[in-house]
């Protein structure tokens, strides 16, 4: 049974820093693509980072910079370094997983909920002004 539990979100004033982690059991973590969404309240999700198949990675634009992905595998968890947080970055975050054999890190960061094979619950990261 695939499950994903975030961790690590809270409060924080702009310009400050928190580190969002997912942790992963059910399956072969190292093998497959995995990536981290976020949900404003009232709009829909959006691809924030991810990984691909192939180990690359990919962000959004509105998160370049400042916001880094990763993973230990042999914790069978995943990462995401947020900095410079901005008011805008208020949202639900999720991990996500797909048990597809090849799929690429822009491909994860462009789907939706029904591209995904797994999700966790969410986080929520509130970010003051």
């Amino acid at each position: 049974q695939v499950q994903l539990v975030e961790s690590g979100g809270g409060s924080v004033q702009a310009g400050g820093s928190l580190r969002l982690s997912c942790a992963a059991s059910g399956y072969n973590f190292s093998r497959y693509s995995m990536g981290w969404f976020r949900q404003p309240s009232g709009k829909e999700r959006e691809g924030v980072a991810a990984f691909g198949t192939d180990g690359s990675t990919s962000y959004a634009d509105s998160v370049k910079g400042r916001f880094t992905i990763s993973k230990d595998n042999a914790k069978n968890t995943l990462y995401l370094e947020m900095n410079s947080l901005k008011p805008e970055d208020t949202a639900m975050y999720y991990c996500a997983a797909d048990l597809a054999l090849d799929m690429s890190a822009n491909k994860v960061l462009r789907a939706n909920y029904f591209g995904m094979d797994y999700w966790g619950k969410g986080i929520l990261v509130f970010v003051s002004s």
